[in-house]
């Protein structure tokens, strides 16, 4: 096992030296940090002025996915949290990116991407919690990807 944690930090520590670049400066490791954080600045911008655009709609349906639960109560101030991380996160990732491409920094990403996995796990808590299980399944290919943009921020 120790000699599989050593090859693994050396392994790390080459990558880290012997960075390939792709268009003049990027990273191999950072254009994929970088296509992670517009996927998921993608998903989370959209879900995030959908219900700015359509409050009434979201809030009427979470009303009845969460009707038999305790949540039920607290609905509207769930909807306007995950809808402040949705959207910040989204921006976050978003410009996280653009700043990434111009700039070399894909720092944004890594704090959109926290953002986007307090958001994820609150999804899934509810889902959940509402034995949406077809739901909650859903989300978990959105949490690996991100967990996986945020541990690539390691090699970097």
């Amino acid at each position: 096992m120790r000699l599989i944690w050593i090859n693994l930090v050396l392994h790390t520590q080459l990558l880290r030296k012997n960075s390939k670049t792709i268009m003049g400066h990027l990273s191999l490791i950072q254009i994929c940090q970088i296509l992670i954080g517009l996927f998921m600045g993608i998903c989370m911008f959209q879900s995030g002025v959908d219900k700015i655009i359509d409050w009434q709609g979201n809030y009427t349906w979470l009303k009845g996915h969460f009707s038999k639960t305790f949540l039920k109560s607290y609905v509207k101030p769930m909807l306007f949290i995950i809808l402040l991380l949705e959207f910040f996160s989204g921006v976050l990732c978003l410009s996280g990116s653009l700043f990434g491409l111009l700039n070399n920094d894909t720092s944004l990403i890594l704090n959109g991407l926290i953002i986007v996995g307090i958001n994820l796990i609150a999804l899934f808590f509810g889902q959940r919690y509402a034995k949406d299980y077809q739901g909650a399944a859903i989300l978990v290919n959105y949490f690996i990807l991100t967990i996986i943009g945020i541990f690539s921020f390691n090699f970097v």
